[in-house]
């Protein structure tokens, strides 16, 4: 069943990588604020070190997960196998929003590809490594990544996208800052 990691080992480094698609979730410190869970791919997950993390950003319709973490850095990472071997692998920690234009951020960019509409880089120090059986998680099959996204952005160019998140990521649905 479940195990505890100390950190992020090789194997489940080696893991992780192989994975196409990934669940971040975070909630603010109101008891009656919404729970946030947003999918992602895109290979914008990176492993830094064995107690680190970071993912790129990239514009969407809502600024919940950044709005959450810099409120109060709490963030979970979910990734689930659909393949073979069953398998579910959550990274609970403290997160930190780096927007773009920011050292941290230029510095942090180094790890990924650059893609239209860059956000923020959000880097998270590990507080819990763990997995469990996801015996129930149904088997699919990876066909590609959509681009619909990166063509959009990439449509409507740098300025666009700044003009969107300064009015559409201003706030999360709670009312929260988005960007600053």
């Amino acid at each position: 069943m479940g195990k505890v990691f100390d950190g992020i080992d090789d194997a489940l480094r080696v893991w992780i990588n192989k994975q196409h698609i990934f669940f971040v979730s975070t909630a603010p410190l109101s008891a009656d604020g919404l729970v946030n869970c947003s999918s992602k791919g895109y290979d914008c997950f990176r492993i830094l070190n064995e107690r680190e993390v970071a993912y790129l950003d990239l514009t969407g319709s809502g600024i919940e997960t950044v709005a959450h973490v810099q409120e109060n850095g709490r963030i979970v990472f979910m990734f689930c196998s659909f393949d073979q071997t069953p398998r579910i692998v959550r990274l609970h920690g403290k997160g930190f929003v780096h927007a773009n234009g920011t050292p941290e951020f230029e510095t942090l960019l180094k790890h990924f590809e650059p893609r239209p509409a860059m956000r923020s880089i959000i880097r998270v120090e590990l507080t819990r490594i763990s997995d469990s059986c996801g015996y129930g998680v149904p088997r699919y099959e990876f066909v590609g990544d959509r681009e619909t996204l990166v063509k959009d952005w990439d449509a409507k160019g740098a300025a666009a996208a700044l003009e969107y998140q300064r009015t559409r990521n201003a706030t999360s649905l709670d009312g929260l800052p988005g960007l600053r």
